[in-house]
């Protein structure tokens, strides 16, 4: 009989409703967390943000230099345990071609300018500034009469990288600034192939730089202080359960506010043998600083604006974007055009010439030009006059007396 009988079932300690209630309660508590810590959560001062990605720029950029200096060093050591190699054969050179002179070393280079390294004082680049703003101040003013680099913008955004679940991107501000940034204290730097400084902190020794590679590096200080803006607008879409179940606006504006660091500037010389042509390579020391401002708007009737958490996103993504690209150990690389001077490359001369007549044809009503034509009738006849062939022994001119030479002007003779 005590076989037959079911044992009892242990009933759950939590009712289904007291479940219901408590999965609630810890979906409120985690959206409040989020709101909270996310949307509403105070962003560390700019001060401390600056700080925060120096440091890791330095400490990226001394383990860069640390990982070069150890393959050098593995690459001395297993060099020195190669065989020496045999010398190559002299070949016999032609007596009729000029004999190359020898190549410029960064040392020669350096004394034939009077350039001292360790003591030449760093240049203003008054001049430069000056170059640069002309510049960009025609680059502004071609911008606002030609909206050539509104559709450049707008094709970007809306490329093929742009997610499924954000609608078309409108450019809603668009601002290029009004100051000019400013270049100071430009010093010449000798550098290896690596870009590493020979000797640093050492007096420079112009033997260091013979190898292979080695060139000469400008390092300029830049500092930018203006308000360059670009507000966008969208909006983001939810797909599920069905297309367009949710439409949530944003609203994005981005002003760079303030720019300073170090620009070094390098030329690579041409390779013919390679068939390279010189380049031109520009890269950002880590010591730079750049400080945007970030405005947002969420929402179309309860909006949120100026959330610090979508700030803070947006600008680490932009100092990543600029760290991949320009910042040390990596660099921008420009091949330069052939600066020999070429006949299809000369302005000026003729055609200004050409234009100059045509407006004066144009002003006078020909009149000139008829005056200079009736000039030049009356010189050739002259000249034909003067060219006629001689009979006799004294020579006949229109207009002179016997006995004047030829080409002689009208009445005047000469002594016999």
């Amino acid at each position: 009989m005590a076989q037959d009988v079911c044992p009892t079932r242990s009933e759950p300690s939590l009712s289904f409703l007291q479940g219901l209630i408590l999965g609630q309660l810890s979906v409120v508590l985690l959206i409040a967390a989020f709101i909270k810590f996310f949307i509403f959560g105070e962003a560390p001062s700019a001060e401390e943000t600056a700080s925060i990605r120096a440091t890791e720029r330095r400490s990226r950029t001394l383990a860069h230099k640390k990982s070069l200096l150890s393959l050098r060093s593995e690459a001395t050591q297993r060099q020195g345990s190669q065989p020496p190699a045999l010398p190559a054969l002299n070949k016999k050179k032609s007596s009729i071609l000029r004999l190359n002179p020898p190549t410029l070393t960064i040392g020669s280079i350096l004394d034939k300018t009077y350039y001292k390294v360790d003591s030449h004082q760093p240049e203003s680049l008054d001049w430069f500034n000056v170059l640069i703003a002309q510049t960009i101040a025609q680059f502004r003013s071609d911008a606002q009469h030609d909206d050539a680099i509104l559709t450049s913008l707008s094709k970007a955004l809306n490329g093929n990288s742009r997610p499924d679940f954000v609608d078309e991107i409108r450019v809603s501000e668009l601002s290029l600034g009004e100051d000019f940034p400013i270049f100071s204290n430009c010093r010449i730097i000798p550098v290896d192939e690596d870009g590493l400084e020979f000797g640093a902190g050492k007096a420079f020794d112009p033997k260091l730089a013979t190898r292979e590679g080695a060139r000469l590096q400008a390092r300029m200080d830049v500092d930018l202080s203006d308000m360059i803006t670009l507000a966008v607008e969208t909006k983001l879409l939810l797909n599920f359960p069905k297309r367009l179940s949710a439409v949530l606006p944003v609203a994005l504006a981005v002003s760079i506010v303030r720019f300073s660091g170090t620009l070094s500037i390098s030329f690579i010389p041409s390779n013919p043998s390679e068939n390279t042509p010189t380049k031109m390579t520009f890269t950002f020391l880590d010591d730079y600083r750049l400080d945007f401002s970030i405005r947002s708007l969420l929402g179309s009737r309860s909006r949120l604006q100026d959330v610090p958490k979508i700030a803070q996103l947006v600008e680490s993504r932009l100092h990543r974007w600029f760290d991949e690209r320009c910042v040390e150990p990596r660099f921008q690389e420009i091949e330069l055009p052939s600066m020999w001077p070429r006949k299809k490359n000369t302005r000026g001369g003729g055609e200004i010439i050409a234009n100059v007549e045509h407006s004066i044809h144009k002003a006078h009503g020909g009149d000139v030009a008829k005056e200079a034509r009736q000039e030049v009738d009356t010189e050739v006849d002259g000249l034909r006059y003067r060219r006629r062939p001689v009979t006799d022994d004294t020579y006949s001119v229109s207009g002179s007396m016997p006995g004047s030479m030829p080409g002689s002007l009208p009445g005047i003779d000469m002594p016999t």
